[in-house]
């Protein structure tokens, strides 16, 4: 398949994914939609943390080609407490030196990719997510320890390379 095919047919399951993610959206309303009717809309959950009330934490990511990941979680009433589309600048922002896989994973969902740099000794993990309009890529670098050693947010390489 040519790039360029490729790319449009990327773009169109990304547009596809967000409208469907709307839709399934709509149907959870806090404090009433239980476990079951989040399942129901989203499956099953790529990972699940449990929190230290009782509740849990669900990771839905949307990566590697979307741009969002979503956290629902349920409270221990077995109701959704919360939603949250949790790639924004204000959580990026949270990410500090020291952390661990699991605290960085918890914050923002699985990453789109993770990269391990042999010689270097450190691993990275990468989102996408969107500033607006501009595609962006958010990088949290962890050091051998696997603690974070650094984070920086840039221009989405793959836009930039086709020229988008």
């Amino acid at each position: 398949m040519s790039g360029w095919i490729w790319w449009a047919a990327a773009a169109a399951a990304v547009g596809v994914l967000v409208a469907c993610d709307a839709k399934r959206i709509e149907k959870l309303e806090e404090g009433v939609a239980t476990e079951a009717d989040v399942r129901r809309q989203f499956g099953e959950p790529a990972a699940v943390f449990d929190e230290s009330d009782g509740g849990r934490t669900f990771d839905y990511p949307r990566q590697p080609e979307g741009q969002v990941n979503y956290l629902i979680t349920i409270g221990p009433d077995g109701k959704m407490s919360a939603l949250r589309q949790v790639l924004t600048p204000r959580n990026f922002e949270k990410v500090q030196p020291g952390m661990t896989p699991d605290q960085v994973r918890r914050l923002l969902g699985r990453p789109a990719q993770q990269q391990t740099y042999a010689l270097k000794r450190e691993t990275v993990w990468d989102w996408r997510w969107l500033d607006g309009q501009q595609a962006k890529e958010f990088s949290v670098t962890f050091d051998a320890d696997m603690k974070v050693l650094r984070s920086d947010s840039r221009d989405d390489p793959r836009e930039v390379y086709r020229g988008g």
